[in-house]
């Protein structure tokens, strides 16, 4: 048998079941009339769970169960007992988690009771947006959902993580991982607009994009323009966000590997990056005072994105490039620093900035890297304004403008300061 805790422990336990309980009773007051439990009861029955794990582990193994069972049967006869007009079972199932989440605490795992909770009270009060959302979703919607599941879970676990071919390069993994970044944002992005807006939706994920993938965002939108032209001015805001997103990445990810070559390449790729952002805000704020006429009053609708060939392809795509950009630096060795670097930057900037950044100090010098890794970044966002060049004539119309100043500020800064 365990000892007794300290009166402290026993008090901050208890407390920190009382509050979780509290939590949620809060979020079912709201359904009191309909519900068998609100403010006081979620509170109890936390208290219930954490005092019935003290005494499983101080005096009777069995009592948590025997508890448990207890508080079926009184949720039982209280689900049977409430009025008929009351459908579901949310607050039941609610009612065993609190009291569940009062164990965890308990037996120390309290960060995991804490999210836990947060998790429950944020489904329980979303409970119109995702009704809302599960109206929206038709059955092409799910047989998406169902392909790139396929893709991600299925397909991308069993490729091999190693290089093959000439100059031992080609990774498998790493280009059906572009496939599924493509395929993904897409979809994300398609979620975020049924649930947000499209407008909202797009921007969110241009952000998101520009995390992880700025070019499959460019790639995707761009494509998607061309079915849904009546979007392409908010498409064009979520490929420059997604593209000034990219270079605040790229100095966050040169300062964890090199300080130096971070603080060098501080202001010429803040100064790209901000460019972009204050040209999405003029945009923006343009197009919300002056409107577009018929366009900004009509509802837009968004199909759903998911197609998996041309992610294919672009993927191949990517994987040709990298194969060339390793037979430059392989052939043209230092000197072609910055020639690997452009090339590199075509397909992603990535790999070009955490290998100088790495090489920077040893091989070559902090000034050489940062200058590489700033034409990488700029070849890069050209290779986005060449993309968009496919699309719809609307996107054009606010991209190219905005690149090339993104581009131009970039190599006068760089070229200027470095």
């Amino acid at each position: 048998m365990e000892q007794i805790p300290e009166l402290f422990i026993l008090f901050q336990r208890f407390g920190i079941a009382l509050g979780l309980g509290l939590l949620i009773g809060i979020e079912r007051e709201k359904e009191k009339s309909q519900a068998f439990a609100g403010i006081r009861t979620f509170p109890l029955i936390s208290l219930m769970g954490c005092t019935a794990a003290l005494i499983h582990d101080l005096y009777a193994p069995w009592a948590f169960a025997v508890a448990f069972l207890t508080l079926g049967a009184i949720v039982l006869i209280a689900h049977i007992y409430t009025p008929s007009v009351r459908r579901g079972i949310t607050t039941e199932i609610a009612s065993f988690l609190c009291f569940l989440f009062g164990g965890l605490v308990w037996w120390e795992m309290t960060a995991l009771a804490a999210a836990l909770s947060v998790v429950t009270v944020l489904l329980l009060a979303s409970k119109e947006p995702l009704e809302g959302l599960s109206r929206k979703i038709g059955q092409s919607d799910i047989v998406a959902a169902l392909q790139f599941g396929v893709i991600t879970l299925i397909v991308l676990p069993i490729l091999p993580n190693q290089t093959y071919g000439p100059l031992d390069v080609i990774n498998p993994y790493t280009i059906w991982l572009m496939v599924v970044l493509i395929a993904g944002i897409n979809f994300i992005g398609y979620v975020l607009i049924k649930v947000l807006g499209a407008r909202h939706g797009i921007g969110l994920t241009g952000v998101l994009g520009g995390i992880g993938s700025s070019t499959a965002v460019t790639l995707g939108f761009t494509r998607r323009s061309k079915n849904e032209p009546g979007l392409a001015p908010e498409f064009a805001l979520g490929i420059v966000l997604a593209c000034a997103i990219m270079f605040i990445r790229v100095l966050i990810e040169a300062f964890t590997v090199n300080p130096a070559v971070g603080r060098i390449l501080l202001i010429p790729i803040s100064c790209a990056g901000i460019v972009g952002l204050i040209c999405c805000a003029v945009v923006w704020f343009y197009r919300a005072k002056n409107g577009d006429g018929k366009a900004q009053k009509e509802d837009l609708k968004a199909s759903n994105p998911f197609e998996l060939w041309p992610a294919i392809l672009f993927g191949l795509l990517f994987g040709l490039v990298l194969l060339v950009a390793k037979a430059a630096q392989v052939f043209f060795g230092t000197s072609g620093i910055y020639l690997s670097s452009i090339i590199t930057g075509l397909s992603d900037v990535d790999p070009i900035t955490l290998s100088l950044s790495n090489l920077a100090g040893d091989t070559i010098s902090p000034e050489i890297a940062a200058k590489g890794i700033t034409l990488a970044a700029l070849s890069n966002t050209f290779v986005k304004m060449l993309i968009t060049f496919t699309g719809a004539p609307q996107l054009i119309r606010y991209t190219l403008p905005i690149f090339c100043i993104m581009i131009a500020t970039g190599l006068l800064v760089s070229f200027t300061l470095i």
